[in-house]
């Protein structure tokens, strides 16, 4: 698996994140949908990174500088051809090496809590990330899920 920074351009990332967008709003309402979509992860306070092997987009993911200390996990998702391949936890892995790089000491996320979204859920937690309040101007909402996870917390093996 080769994981780079991607410039949202290319055909197969669009179209992986429309499926990201369109099954996330199968599963929540309106208000409670917090995903990104192109212009929206195209910010400067967020990096894109795409999963490819053998010229296949395996998933995506991002990372949002919160502050100098604290980042977001946002639009983790694996093509639907390659789930159950080690995509998702690869890709966390990154994330988490790279939020060390920067410094951080916290990263947090927001998930769906309807059973669509157990998976994640669950990888998350393998990860070391813990049920949350809201945070960076997330309210309560009981179709989300809030996570977090302190840098210096083992990572799973």
């Amino acid at each position: 698996m080769h994981i780079r920074v991607d410039d949202l351009t290319g055909s197969d990332i669009i179209q992986l994140l429309r499926e990201h967008l369109q099954g996330v709003a199968q599963h929540s309402p309106p208000e409670s949908i917090h995903a990104l979509d192109l212009d929206g992860l195209r910010r400067p306070d967020i990096t894109f990174w795409s999963v490819w092997n053998d010229g296949q987009l395996m998933g995506c993911g991002a990372l949002k500088e919160l502050d100098r200390r604290h980042g977001e996990i946002k639009s983790m998702r694996t093509s639907a051809a390659h789930l159950r391949k080690g995509v998702a936890a690869r890709l966390m892995q990154h994330i988490l090496e790279e939020a060390g790089r920067r410094g951080y000491e916290r990263l947090s996320l927001e998930t769906g809590s309807m059973e669509a979204f157990a998976p994640a859920r669950r990888l998350y937690a393998r990860f070391g990330f813990v049920m949350c309040g809201p945070f960076a101007g997330y309210v309560e909402d009981p179709n989300s899920v809030f996570m977090t996870r302190a840098m210096q917390a083992t990572m799973p093996t």
